[in-house]
């Protein structure tokens, strides 16, 4: 059933709240940015039918024949921790949250969002658009009281930064994302009131609120890892960060710095090589191509450059295995991958999981899409464990405390939402 909605905002906000109800929900909300590639304003799924949870080991085989059994809506993410499985690595690191490797659902019902245009599947359509709209919105904004404390100080942050970089002289990597965790004991948030004030603050294109029960993602990325369009993959790494500022020429001012910023544009070129090298992995030959390089788009917390890769996909070559080819995400790893990744996980000191992972769908029609999940909170409500982590890319001629100083900038909405409080 599809029906016109005269107040989309409202019922988008009535919409999220249903679908919180639910012990298991996806909400993805491309909060009205322009995308050539985005084909839904908003997406919600809600109710299981179906569910796979895994561990890394076979968890992309799992994938692969859970996708082949349901060949229709399928939601979910996959925790940056499926490294382990793809290639000869292991994480021993500090994990608070404890969420599935990888988890994915075929939901009961879906709405989609494009324009003005609401579509149900699934279910009586009308009775739940009624749902929906008795539905009267919470006006709560109490804030949670967070004691937020860091696995870093900044000087250990600071240290540990000057001691990779010391790889990098001597040729052991070229330019690798090194994160930081922060994280809350025994604390009590609303997830849903905390997702609805982070999506305030800073509306991203790829932002999500996902709930699996007892756990929950609270997303406001800006990336796209991966899509499918018919024949076509299409990734968009970011790499290359900039403050905004309430005065318009010094906002110009930092958005052109960034366009000539030497640090970043290294950064972002080297990523865009390994981009181009994973997607060659599931492409017909000679169709690998950039784009758009050193793009630089304006969010309401940050600039970002953002570089545009694409290719056709070979025949051969399945959703869940174009995925895996190019998993975890060049933007969060480093070059060479598997060599960023091994010393990652001797200098940081957390798990990553879900953080630097990816959330996202499978749809009918053979397509996807996949975000990366950055600028995230997560939230285990039965330990009562709440973790966000930043992260910024190491390169020869990285500052150490700018680095960090990057860090905290990507965490401002979070830290705002959850009241800025000091970091211990």
């Amino acid at each position: 059933m599809t029906r016109t909605i005269t107040d989309i905002l409202t019922f988008k906000q009535k919409a999220l709240q249903w679908a919180a109800q639910f012990e298991v929900a996806c909400y993805l909300d491309s909060n009205n940015f322009t995308d050539p590639y985005g084909k839904y304003n908003t997406l919600i799924a809600v109710g299981v039918t179906d569910e796979l949870t895994a561990k890394a080991g076979d968890a992309f085989k799992q994938l692969e024949h859970f996708r082949q059994k349901y060949n229709n809506w399928v939601f979910g993410f996959l925790g940056y921790d499926l490294k382990n499985e793809i290639e000869q690595l292991s994480s021993q690191n500090i994990d608070g949250l404890q969420f599935p490797d990888l988890y994915f659902f075929v939901p009961k019902h879906i709405i989609s969002i494009t324009n003005d245009f609401v579509e149900i599947t699934g279910g009586d359509p009308e009775s739940l658009v009624q749902q929906i709209q008795s539905f009267n919105l919470s006006a709560s904004n109490n804030q949670p009281t967070i004691n937020l404390k860091s696995r870093f100080s900044k000087q250990e942050y600071v240290d540990t930064a000057n001691k990779i970089k010391g790889h990098i002289s001597r040729g052991d990597i070229y330019v690798t994302n090194f994160c930081q965790e922060f994280y809350a004991e025994n604390t009590e948030i609303n997830p849903l009131q905390v997702f609805q004030s982070l999506n305030g603050i800073s509306p991203n294109p790829f932002s999500c609120f996902f709930k699996l029960r007892d756990q929950y993602i609270l997303c406001a990325s800006p990336e796209r890892f991966l899509a499918k369009r018919g024949n076509k993959l299409i990734s968009q790494p970011i790499k290359g960060t900039a403050k905004r500022s309430a005065d318009k020429v010094q906002d110009e001012i930092n958005k052109k710095s960034l366009q000539l910023h030497t640090k970043e544009l290294q950064e972002n070129v080297m990523i865009v090589d390994l981009v181009r090298n994973d997607l060659t992995r599931s492409a017909k030959s000679g169709t690998v191509k950039t784009e758009e390089l050193f793009g630089v788009y304006s969010f309401k917390q940050v600039h970002q450059m953002i570089s545009t890769v694409s290719c056709e996909i070979a025949e051969n070559i399945s959703e869940v295995q174009a995925i895996k080819n190019t998993f975890p995400m060049g933007s969060m790893t480093g070059a060479p991958k598997v060599s960023a990744m091994q010393l990652m996980e001797q200098y940081e000191r957390t798990k990553r999981g879900v953080y630097s992972g990816t959330i996202g769908y499978f749809s009918p029609d053979g397509d996807f899409d996949f975000n990366v999940v950055i600028r995230t909170l997560l939230y285990n409500a039965e330990n009562k464990y709440l973790s966000f982590q930043t992260g910024s890319a190491i390169t020869f001629n990285a500052d150490a405390e700018k680095e960090y100083e990057e860090c905290l900038l990507k965490a401002k909405a979070i830290l705002e939402v959850l009241g800025a409080p000091s970091i211990g």
